[in-house]
């Protein structure tokens, strides 16, 4: 189920996603979103409509602070953790824990985070996670060099994906995470 895309355009992260919860061949057009701000992020899951749910009612974000890749790789991923944990989604197979997949946007800048709580931020400024993944990237490589804005891009890659993929339906919905703070003497 679920496409969710993100990209970077003028230092904000934009998210995009669909509305399908997927069973088996049941498909239910859902209402509560799968991208939403959380403080200063943006995120939009897939996996599970739970750990979405936790993440965001229940996940106090910590604010940035440092080395933005040691903080997320750390104190983000450890009160993500927690949260997980407390809201009784974690998953544990062979002393691993694991969660689900979402993209987070903060401060200009776009990552994945992926069931294993790896951090991983694109090269290219762009990124989609859930079954309809390989057909947004497709849609927002095609669209990397034609100047764009960051919402028809957004738009472009969904439809592909609710084109092609059974997983992905309308509406689709929109987020941009906040604007950096302004750095102090700048």
């Amino acid at each position: 189920m679920t496409v969710i895309v993100g990209l970077v355009h003028n230092a904000r992260v934009h998210l995009g996603g669909d509305s399908a919860g997927v069973a088996g061949l049941r498909l239910t057009v859902r209402r509560d979103p799968k991208i939403f701000r959380n403080g200063p992020y943006a995120m939009g899951f897939t996996t599970s409509f739970r750990m979405g749910q936790l993440l965001h009612h229940a996940f106090k974000a910590p604010k940035p602070k440092g080395d933005l890749d040691r903080f997320m790789s750390t104190v983000f991923v450890d009160k993500l953790r927690g949260c997980l944990k407390a809201g009784g989604w974690a998953r544990k197979d062979s002393e691993q824990e694991q969660s689900g997949t979402f993209l987070v946007g903060i401060h200009g800048r776009l990552f994945a985070v992926y069931d294993d709580y790896q951090i991983a931020e694109p090269a290219d400024g762009y990124a989609a996670v859930g079954c309809g993944d390989e057909l947004a990237l497709g849609a927002l490589h095609a669209t990397a060099g034609l100047g764009l804005p960051a919402r028809k891009r957004l738009a472009l890659a969904l439809a592909a994906a609710g084109h092609h993929s059974a997983g992905v339906c309308e509406p689709f919905s929109y987020v941009t995470a906040r604007k950096r703070p302004s750095e102090p003497g700048a």
